[in-house]
């Protein structure tokens, strides 16, 4: 039989917010959390704008000992989960640990280390790089050091699949819970690729925007946009069962109900043309919810602000709704966070469940001029209040993966 699964503790640090509260208050507001790049000296890849993080000391967080072992995207992840663990509300004196998996992961890892180790070893020799350097930048290493430091020793895993990463992952935990494999799932993604190695590779690829203000590079179904802006953070979530979260009277954020996945088999970066991949995407997630498509009134789309994508997922939504299509609001929240890769679904599912509790679809920001083939209702600068009975988080990624999860309102 299967199990109803809940959301009961979030967590997050990204480009709008070091924290949940922050960040969806943020969102709500249209903030743009893209800005000038001050991690390092960008100006010769002649890209100068993502989303950072900011205002947060790891040292004063994990301190120096823990900081050299951990690259940025573990800590964000260890950052997310504290805050998600703590909102849970779950007795970790009590809990069988057993029973709790962490799937947790990230679409590239600890790529910085990567270049440092790499840099370090061609001055130095490869004898003398650091005997963490492994440990450190290995993708699976953030579900690692979670259970690691919480005691649990259910399932710890991560699946990778480019941008969809973080909805595959979340998508695993989902069906792990309800078909009673784990009584409570930690499961979220992390990502930190604002390095020289990791815009120069998106660059060379022609991927990123060639816009250097702020206002004007991250513009998902804009009929301007010229390519993504790269973000960086992690979105972490605590899922259990309705019945248990209702036993020990956890609040519940919401509910997810339902998991597609597919791949486009067509291209190593391009989607589909046709959009079929995603079209059966969320279709699977909407018929594995048991929902039907007049109940979804609200799409986190992936809206990358590439050329392609935007106007494939477009097509994809309408060969899905037909003349409902139009009704449906939608919105790209990676206008203000910037494209956070393998953990874009993570923050993206995180506002949308909140815009289905509060109500309230975020926007999509500086969005001025239409694209006649993205021709849908984009939630166009201003958020606005509206009923969400269900609503679906599209993740895409390159290799023609596509995940979408389904959430709707516990009521």
């Amino acid at each position: 039989m299967k199990r109803r699964v809940v959301i009961t503790g979030m967590g997050t640090i990204n480009p709008l917010g070091n924290d949940a509260a922050s960040t969806w208050e943020a969102a709500k507001a249209g903030k743009n959390g893209i800005d000038k790049i001050t991690l390092f000296d960008s100006s010769e890849l002649g890209v100068s704008i993502a989303g950072e993080v900011k205002n947060f000391d790891m040292l004063e967080y994990f301190g120096k000992k823990q900081v050299k072992r951990m690259d940025r995207f573990s800590a964000w992840a260890l950052k997310a989960t504290d805050e998600a663990i703590l909102d849970s509300g779950i007795d970790l004196e009590t809990i069988d640990k057993g029973k709790v998996g962490v799937y947790y992961t990230s679409g590239i890892g600890g790529i910085e280390t990567i270049g440092n180790e790499h840099q370090k070893g061609k001055e130095r020799g490869f004898n003398r790089i650091s005997p963490f350097f492994i440990p450190t930048a290995i993708i699976n290493i953030s579900a690692g050091n979670i259970a690691i430091k919480y005691g649990f020793t259910g399932m710890a895993t991560a699946q990778v699949t480019a941008c969809a990463s973080a909805n595959n992952t979340m998508g695993d935990a989902f069906r792990a819970v309800r078909d009673g494999y784990l009584e409570m799932a930690v499961t979220g993604a992390s990502e930190a690729a604002i390095t020289d190695l990791g815009l120069g590779g998106f660059k060379v690829m022609q991927a990123l925007s060639n816009s250097d203000d702020p206002n004007t590079a991250s513009i998902p179904f804009d009929l301007n946009r010229t390519g993504f802006v790269m973000g960086e953070g992690a979105a972490t979530f605590i899922l259990e069962p309705l019945e248990s979260a209702q036993a020990r009277g956890a609040k519940i954020y919401g509910e997810i109900v339902g998991y597609g996945s597919t791949c486009d088999a067509t291209h190593i970066t391009s989607p589909d043309p046709q959009g079929e991949g995603a079209r059966r995407c969320m279709e699977m997630a909407v018929m594995d919810g048991g929902l039907g498509l007049e109940t979804i009134d609200y799409i986190n789309a992936h809206g990358t602000s590439t050329p392609l994508n935007d106007h494939v997922e477009t097509l994809a939504i309408k060969r899905l709704f037909g003349d409902r299509a139009n009704d449906i609001s939608i919105s790209s929240t990676k206008s203000m966070t910037g494209h956070l890769l393998g953990a874009s679904g993570a923050i993206e599912a995180f506002l949308t469940i909140k815009a289905i509790q509060d109500g309230f679809v975020p926007p999509t920001i500086n969005y001025t001029t239409p694209d006649p083939e993205c021709d849908l209702d984009y939630t166009p600068n201003h958020g606005k209040a509206k009923p969400i009975r269900a609503a679906l988080s599209n993740s895409f990624g390159f290799g023609g993966h596509n995940a979408t999860l389904a959430f709707r309102k516990v009521e």
